[in-house]
């Protein structure tokens, strides 16, 4: 008998495929591998060490500088504008995080309730 374009026996085939798969023992599942475990940071204590990883730059700028100016010649004046400008970048970074900071407070602020 023909149904459709597939043999009977096509089909008696199939099903007997489905059975024997269904008849098989189920392999164990995969593991599956959870993301690590992140430890949460503080928002507090993860502005501290940026502020502080700023400070510490600048510091090692102006100390490079001072360094340069009374003439050591340990330092090179390549270096002391080097640090200077990562200083300079690392403020200036902060400074929008800052504004975006202080932007997003005053919006939460404004809206109503």
């Amino acid at each position: 008998m023909r149904t459709g374009g597939i043999d009977s026996s096509q089909i008696q085939a199939m099903i007997a495929q489905l059975k024997a798969h269904a008849a098989r023992p189920q392999a164990t599942p995969p593991v599956l591998q959870s993301e690590p475990t992140v430890a949460k940071v503080n928002f507090a204590d993860a502005l501290k060490s940026s502020l502080d990883a700023v400070n510490a730059s600048q510091l090692k700028a102006d100390g490079m500088g001072k360094q340069f100016s009374s003439g050591d010649d340990s330092v090179s004046l390549s270096d002391v504008m080097v640090s200077m400008q990562k200083a300079s970048i690392n403020f200036q970074a902060t400074v929008q995080v800052r504004n975006k900071l202080v932007s997003a407070y005053h919006e939460i602020m404004n809206m109503q309730v």
